[in-house]
């Protein structure tokens, strides 16, 4: 291989040298490190000092060598072909060699960069990689073999058909001539290679390239043979590799499926719990593929034990540092997640789609006790109530156990009986007062995480626990649940007001107009809680008001319910700086209340309406101009109030009429429906079927543009966005119904947009076709 001509100036290398010794040290000052970045960054031959210092600057400390070759992997990421040709050979040539560099930093670094100039070069643009690759993996030289490795598993990682394309002037495709040799590292007596070898295979599972398909028996052979390995990270490969065999390709499997499931049944009991993890994702693929149940049937007991006992919280779950946090303690900003809003959907019945959310953040993260959860409810979901005998016994000694120190035998086995509410409802249904009287007690258990899991497992029971209080018995059992959860959302773990403000919400959705008699009560729990919750856990309550207004609809409409319940939500109203954005959820709750008081918002209605139209003028114009607009854009301002603004017009009807004449709502939603954001277009249109449908008139002289606009969203990329397309074919139907003449331009195209749509029925979502 020519090396490309290229000779280093002494003074620039030192210069880039220093900058990237200044890049480590804390106290240095950052803005002029920019500035020295960007003079060098100018350099037309940036890359190849950084690529020099890499690989040749054997003097430098290793983490400066390090961060020459992260920052020339980004430079190559974000600019590789505005880079010369000439400079791009240098670099590649400097750098292979580095695969086989005996530290492992510049090795590693080295890999990533090779791995980012194949990816955005193709091997068709480098064919000397692949002998490179090919050199290091048979030369039997540790350093050599690691690297080529980890740089194969970087590029299987990030673009795995790449490796699987026809190069000129090759016979076989890069896979072909890998595959064979990463098979046989999965012997070898280093676990790096046998993990890295193992890693990069995987990551063909889905593509099955012909080259695995040809190999896959070898491939499972040494799947099996590293079934006990030493290393955890390759028995949790191996774990990996048969569930994601199973979604794929569970015909591989079915000849040796029972060896498979009772591997895995150890594999669930493995001391590393992210190899217990990976093994546990086996139960819910195999029930989601639908192999035949009998192959489970007889591992039942075994498997439901060993889920329960992996339902129990860990020694270093983050949730037992947080559990015993009382409600004094500050938020911190990293438990206050990012919110979205969902935009306005007009259903057929002209309500807003809200998709259901059973998951609730009892656990922050993915982990080992929320997997065997959702192991154990999705077999419920399979075997039914055959499964109870198994599980109740195992429930029920978890439960009674009097031994203080295992409360987290009896937490996990309270969240069991949540886990299988709904699979093994039939089953639980005759003992389901007893149940509940149970979750009732427990949620005064001394443990704050056993009241929360109580509070969730109830919320899992809601429907049933609503259905039955038709009769004396069940309204009794019903009032003492609502008891019971209104007292914990005054709770004094912050935990705890989360799971029974998250509890209530699936409660008041079942309950509805049921809640009507209790109102006065339940008001006082929640705005006593507005006083006192925090941020993260105000955002959860104001989503319980805006529920219980929904539920309960115009019930609430009622002076003594009103002078409970607004004046602290105006208050923070007022508070809340227009540039916040906890305005959103109170937003979204101001948008409930306002639908269910109808008329009875129009006191408020003033403030709020001249709040949201200033709020989307503001962010129209930040942007193009954020300076003047004295905010930076963020469309879901926007998008709030459009969305408040339409439960507005449904709740006043006619009566907001007085508010539009005086704005210039008009023209701000017609900049919306034709913004390019599509959650931006789906709340505008849904507000102007609203607006329409309460003072048309106001619209009039621009219900051209506005149709003209609803009429483009049914076009050909309505697929794309079908909630978008909803919205505008239920605004134009309001149109026709209430302003006839308006309609005669547009027929035509919305006729030849939906004939298409109807004629392909099973591609599009039901209620769009109801719409149409």
């Amino acid at each position: 291989m020519a090396t490309a001509v290229w000779q280093l100036q002494e003074g620039e290398l030192k210069e880039i040298c220093g900058l990237l010794e200044q890049y480590r040290l804390p106290t240095v000052d950052q803005s002029r490190i920019w500035q020295q970045h960007q003079r060098c960054s100018q350099l037309p031959d940036f890359n190849n000092y950084l690529a020099f210092i890499l690989c040749r600057a054997e003097g430098d400390a290793v983490n400066i060598r390090q961060a020459a070759g992260l920052l020339l992997k980004n430079n190559l990421k974000s600019n590789y072909n505005a880079v010369h040709p000439q400079h791009l050979q240098y670099i590649k040539t400097e750098v292979l060699p580095c695969l086989g560099s005996p530290d492992f930093g510049v090795r590693s670094t080295a890999g990533t960069i090779v791995s980012v100039m194949v990816q955005q070069g193709t091997f068709q643009g480098w064919p000397e990689v692949l002998q490179a690759l090919v050199q290091c993996l048979d030369s039997n030289d540790y350093n050599h073999m690691e690297g080529a490795l980890g740089a194969l598993f970087k590029v299987s990682e990030e673009l795995p058909e790449i490796l699987d394309m026809d190069v000129a002037g090759l016979s076989d495709r890069p896979i072909t001539i890998f595959l064979p040799r990463l098979l046989k590292f999965l012997s070898s007596e280093h676990a790096v290679l046998r993990r890295l070898a193992l890693g990069t295979v995987n990551q063909f599972i889905v593509l099955l390239p012909t080259a695995l398909f040809i190999h896959m028996d070898t491939y499972l052979q040494s799947l099996f043979s590293l079934a006990n390995d030493n290393s955890a990270d390759v028995r949790k490969l191996v774990c990996a590799a048969l569930v994601q065999l199973l979604e794929v390709q569970p015909h591989v499997l079915e000849p040796h499926m029972r060896y498979v499931i009772e591997y895995m049944l150890q594999a669930n009991k493995d001391s590393d719990t992210e190899v217990a993890l990976e093994a546990c994702e086996f139960w819910s693929a195999f029930c989601e593929v639908q192999l035949p149940p009998d192959l489970l049937r007889g591992i039942l007991p075994r498997l439901i034990d060993i889920l329960l006992d992996n339902m129990a919280y860990a020694e270093d779950d983050e949730a037992l540092q947080d559990g015993d946090e009382d409600d004094n303690a500050p938020d911190r900003e990293q438990d206050i997640k990012p919110r979205f809003h969902q935009s306005r959907f007009h259903g057929a019945d002209g309500a807003e789609d809200d998709e259901e959310d059973d998951d609730d953040d009892i656990v922050n993260s993915w982990n080992l006790r929320k997997c065997s959860a959702a192991g154990l409810d999705i077999l419920s979901t399979v075997f039914g109530d055959e499964i109870l005998p198994i599980l109740m016994p195992l429930v029920q000694v978890r439960l009674t156990s009097s031994k203080v120190a295992r409360w987290e035998e009896k937490e996990a086995a309270i969240l069991a009986l949540g886990a299988v509410a709904e699979g093994c409802i039939s089953g639980l249904l005759p003992h389901l007062a007893q149940i509940i009287t149970y979750l009732i007690s427990f949620m005064e258990d001394v443990r704050p995480l056993v009241r929360s899991i109580s509070c969730w497992t109830l919320s899992r029971y809601s429907k049933w626990i609503v259905q039955v209080a038709q009769s004396p018995e069940g309204q009794s059992q019903f009032d003492a649940v609502l008891k019971g959860l209104l007292q914990r959302i005054l709770d004094s773990n912050k935990r705890v007001q989360e799971a029974a403000c998250s509890a209530f919400a699936t409660l008041e959705e079942e309950a509805a107009e049921d809640l009507a008699p209790r109102l006065g009560p339940i008001l006082q729990h929640l705005m006593y809680a507005f006083g006192i919750y925090q941020r993260r856990n105000l955002r959860i309550l104001y989503d319980a008001i805006g529920t219980l207004a929904d539920a309960v609809g115009s019930e609430l409409n009622n002076p003594k319910y009103l002078e409970i319940l607004m004046p602290p939500l105006i208050s923070k109203w007022q508070l809340l700086p227009d540039s916040d954005r906890d305005l959103f959820p109170l937003l979204e709750c101001f948008t409930s209340i306002a639908q269910a008081l109808g008329d009875g918002f129009s006191q408020y209605a003033e403030p709020v309406f001249l709040r949201c139209i200033n709020l989307i003028r503001t962010h129209l114009v930040a942007k193009t101009d954020p300076q003047r607009a004295g905010v930076s854009y963020d469309k879901e301002f926007i998008v709030c109030s459009l969305d408040l603004l339409s439960g507005l017009a449904e709740g006043l009807g006619s009566s907001i009429e007085s508010l539009v004449s005086r704005s210039d709502i008009r023209d701000l939603l017609l900049q919306c429906c034709a913004d390019e954001a599509p959650d931006v277009r789906q709340s505008a249109l849904a507000l102007l079927g609203d607006l329409v449908k309460a003072c048309a008139v106001h619209l009039q002289p621009r219900l051209a543009e506005f149709l003209s606009l609803a009429a483009k969203q049914l076009g050909q990329d309505a697929k794309e966005n079908v909630s978008v397309a909803n919205n505008a074919c239920w605004a134009i139907g309001e149109v026709a119904i209430k302003v006839r003449n308006e309609i005669a331009p547009i027929v035509m195209t919305v006729i030849s947009s939906l004939v298409p749509i109807l004629a392909n029925r099973e591609v599009w979502d039901q209620r769009y076709l109801e719409e149409i």
